[in-house]
């Protein structure tokens, strides 16, 4: 999943952004609110990270701008403003949580997992689509009850294609969310890594899950069903 991390102290920024990789998100970030809001109206990301003591453009300004066109994206506020006024403003002005510095990463990571499962049907850590789970925080995927090992871009191509199954997605799409907005699009780094999953994962497997659509990209879904 893609995150955009706007923070304009450098070392949080690098912080959280060495963590949310560790963790296998894609993640970009943004030193002022200006860059900020550019990047987050014009990529397709899964979560946005803001604080509010911004230059150039504040944290609740930010957001306001956002929520007039992407009004479902969700946002989680990351700051040392810890009165509740402050609290109240932010959650009030369209944050969906909001995280208080100094802070736990883990307590961090907790509640980005929590932002991006709320609007699915999913449950707990684990993802699961027909015979495959997807763990989150063991980061361990299953199909048939057996254990299938993954490199760390292929665990993340499935999960976001578990995210969107039955969705049409095109190759700009994954490399937008799954690996840096700024790759060569014309490599066949995608392509070359669909067939990895295929391999391990539908090879052997009934049904097929992974499918290609001819001119536009790739549908993860059971046609069988």
């Amino acid at each position: 999943m893609r995150i955009l991390v706007i923070e304009d102290e450098k070392k949080a920024a690098n912080f959280i952004r060495m963590g949310l990789s560790q963790e296998r998100y894609a993640v970009d970030v943004a030193l002022n609110g200006k860059d900020g809001l550019s990047l987050a109206q014009t990529i397709d990301y899964d979560l946005i990270i803001l604080d509010l003591m911004l230059p150039v453009l504040s944290g609740l300004d930010l957001l306001k701008e956002l929520r007039l066109r992407k009004k479902t994206i969700p946002v989680l506020i990351l700051t040392a403003k810890g009165d509740v006024d402050d609290k109240v403003a932010g959650l009030d002005g369209g944050a969906n949580d909001y995280l208080v510095k100094p802070f736990a990463f883990a307590e961090l990571s907790a509640r980005i997992r929590v932002l991006l499962r709320r609007d699915s049907s999913q449950q707990g850590s684990a993802l699961q689509y027909a015979d495959l789970e997807l763990d989150t925080v063991t980061h361990t995927v299953r199909r048939a009850g057996l254990e299938i090992d993954l490199k760390p871009k292929e665990f993340a191509l499935l999960e976001y294609m578990m995210r969107n199954a039955g969705r049409s997605i095109t190759r700009t799409m994954i490399l937008e969310h799954v690996w840096d907005i700024h790759f060569d699009s014309v490599s066949n780094v995608v392509d070359v890594h669909i067939n990895s999953l295929r391999n391990k994962l539908d090879k052997n497997f009934h049904p097929q899950l992974i499918h290609t659509i001819r001119g536009v990209g790739y549908v993860f879904k059971d046609k069988s069903a």
